[in-house]
């Protein structure tokens, strides 16, 4: 069905769910149907931005043998030289879907390859080779990742929510702040259902103008391809009515922060949760498989927290004791526990949630290092200790300490710290990735900490 407007001016969206089973001939039949002209052949750079080739729906067919080409070096984090073989990208047809918000437009991902070869630092193949090596275990990846953003509006220079009314001081979940937001949030979910992303959640977040929308967990690979395109939609269907949707993990000190929490669990040929025992004498719900899982992230988690919460910014919202906001979900304390919402790891019952990463992340590398860590404990059949069923935040630094529970790294250059001495990600992931991402991040840092921010002209300025 194609996308009509309604008297609104807003698309009516109807069944444009992408069938299964296309093949070159079914798929140009099936753009053509629903007035596509063009296919976006798309990659993800390290940060994991979209990057994108618009190409017209007849050499649809190229698409699917040789590729779109792309120069690499025009693009973070791919290794490429200006001298050297062109980045394409092969596009597969599972990943096809329309953009109900732009008709005339489709997009794919696909195989990122460097003179036929796959490119080893292509952070898509990269999660796809770590979900081989669990393949061959009999095993399959479900995630579902939980991201959270914050809608604004400019106003004299500065940032402001969207809605001007938006300004309870505890907004949580609060029905005005989601009602008065439904310009935006309902065309995002008839977006997203559209394509058949399963949405079955939404609320207003404790900041201002911060939402969450949550979707129904998939295999690994299509839940980072769903998030990619979950964030081009927001983006460019808040850009429609004059709105920023961002994703930044701390906008502002005195807001809660976006984050992403990812919720995992490996599944069985047989199609059962391997992390699921209902025999657990903890009384989580979690096998033996699942624990030494999580002593896998638990033993990485320095070196984690560098891939997850990969910015300068993120380190705002990681933070030891009290924060600005009043409010924090976003746990420093390498721990687990039952419903531990203040500890590194959450439990809901059968399943593992990894509260660390913020909704900068690249989903791909994201999941792929997730993946290599929990492996890791899995190999060496490593211990969690046992779970922490406190409230963190009511206990000093010491008492902590003293509980020989560690802390994650407190800025960006620790996080890279951790993971440049923390060889499991270069020996599994690639050492070539590894590098090229210690590089940019490394530059990022030297960057931001030679800059004069206005807190430092605010209290030295006049000081001295």
């Amino acid at each position: 069905m194609n996308a009509e407007k309604t008297k609104s001016g807003r698309h009516s969206f109807g069944a444009l769910a992408t069938p299964l089973g296309l093949t070159g001939d079914s798929a140009l039949e099936f753009l053509k149907k629903n007035g596509v002209h063009f296919v976006l052949a798309q990659f993800v750079d390290i940060h994991g931005v979209a990057k994108s080739k618009a190409v017209p729906r007849h050499h649809l067919g190229d698409l699917l043998t040789d590729g779109a080409g792309f120069a690499g070096a025009g693009a973070w984090g791919l290794g490429i030289k200006p001298h050297e073989s062109e980045y394409m990208v092969r596009c597969e047809l599972d990943t096809l879907r329309l953009k109900p918000w732009r008709p005339e437009y489709a997009s794919m991902f696909g195989v990122g390859l460097v003179d036929g070869e796959e490119h080893p630092i292509d952070t898509r193949n990269v999660l796809r080779r770590q979900l081989d090596r669990l393949a061959k275990r009999g095993l399959k990846l479900n995630t579902g990742m939980e991201p959270e953003f914050i809608l604004l509006r400019e106003q004299n220079g500065e940032f402001v929510p969207f809605d001007e009314t938006d300004k309870l001081a505890k907004a949580a979940y609060d029905y005005r702040g989601l009602s008065r937001a439904r310009e935006f949030l309902h065309p995002l979910v008839e977006t997203l259902e559209a394509v058949g992303i399963d949405v079955y959640q939404i609320d207003h977040e404790d900041a201002n103008g911060q939402y969450e929308i949550n979707f129904r967990y998939n295999e690994a690979l299509r839940t980072a391809d769903q998030i990619t395109y979950f964030k081009m939609a927001a983006a460019e269907i808040a850009h429609d009515i004059g709105a920023i949707c961002t994703f930044m993990p701390k906008p502002k000190a005195e807001s809660t922060g976006n984050g992403m929490h990812i919720h995992l669990s490996l599944e069985d040929e047989s199609g059962k949760n391997a992390f699921g025992d209902d025999s657990d004498p903890r009384g989580m719900g979690l096998s033996k498989l699942a624990y030494h899982f999580l002593g896998g992230l638990l033993a990485h988690a320095p070196a984690l927290t560098a891939l997850l919460a990969p910015t300068v910014n993120s380190y705002k919202r990681l933070v030891v004791g009290n924060n600005l906001s009043g409010t924090t979900w976003a746990p420093v304390y390498v721990a687990y526990g039952d419903n531990n919402r203040t500890a590194m790891v959450r439990v809901p019952y059968g399943r593992l949630e990894l509260r660390v990463g913020d909704s900068a992340m690249n989903p791909y590398l994201a999941t792929a290092a997730m993946l290599a860590a929990g492996l890791d404990g899995v190999d060496r059949e490593l211990d969690p200790g046992e779970p922490h069923n406190i409230n963190f935040y009511d206990l000093s630094l010491k008492q902590i300490a003293e509980m020989a529970v560690d802390v994650l790294p407190q800025n960006l250059n620790e996080a890279l710290a951790a993971l440049r001495s923390d060889s499991l990600f270069a020996d599994t992931l690639g050492e070539e990735l590894i590098s090229e991402f210690l590089e940019i991040k490394q530059e990022e840092w030297t960057e931001y900490h030679r800059s004069v921010s206005q807190w430092e002209i605010n209290r030295y300025l006049r000081f001295y």
